[in-house]
């Protein structure tokens, strides 16, 4: 009997975590909103770069803002999530005067722990790309 009971205890949980867990959908709703933080770059030279930074996410679309020289660049575009990453398309022409990893643009690893959202990404063995924002 209480091998029986464990059993339906397991496929029970089982069930439950298949089910209870957040749909992409679900994500997306919880994504969705203003963003304030701070980007940074770490190029492979050792320079580092910083400035404030807001972010937007709405229906699939995103918007980024500018910073002192260009340390992020923005953009504004769509999105698409696929498992851990974030494809962000951005959908304005630019001048070729400044290092294009700078635009929000590409695919971006993202973490989020509880209302932080961190957006990450090694380009073009260039360096290491990484937004550190907070939902309003």
């Amino acid at each position: 009997m209480k091998s029986k009971f464990k059993s339906i205890l397991f496929v029970g949980f089982f069930i439950c975590v298949l089910s209870c867990g957040k749909s992409d959908d679900d994500f997306l709703a919880t994504l969705e909103g203003e963003y304030k933080g701070t980007f940074t770059v770490e190029y492979q030279n050792d320079q580092t770069f910083s400035n404030p930074v807001e972010v937007s996410f709405s229906g699939g679309e995103f918007s980024s803002s500018t910073g002192a020289n260009r340390f992020p660049a923005g953009g504004n575009g769509a999105y698409e999530v696929e498992k851990n990453t974030i494809q962000f398309t951005d959908k304005n022409i630019w001048t070729a005067d400044f290092d294009w990893n700078l635009i929000l643009n590409g695919t971006y690893n993202y973490t989020i722990n509880g209302n932080t959202l961190t957006l990450s990404a090694n380009k073009n063995d260039v360096g290491l790309y990484k937004y550190v924002l907070e939902k309003n």
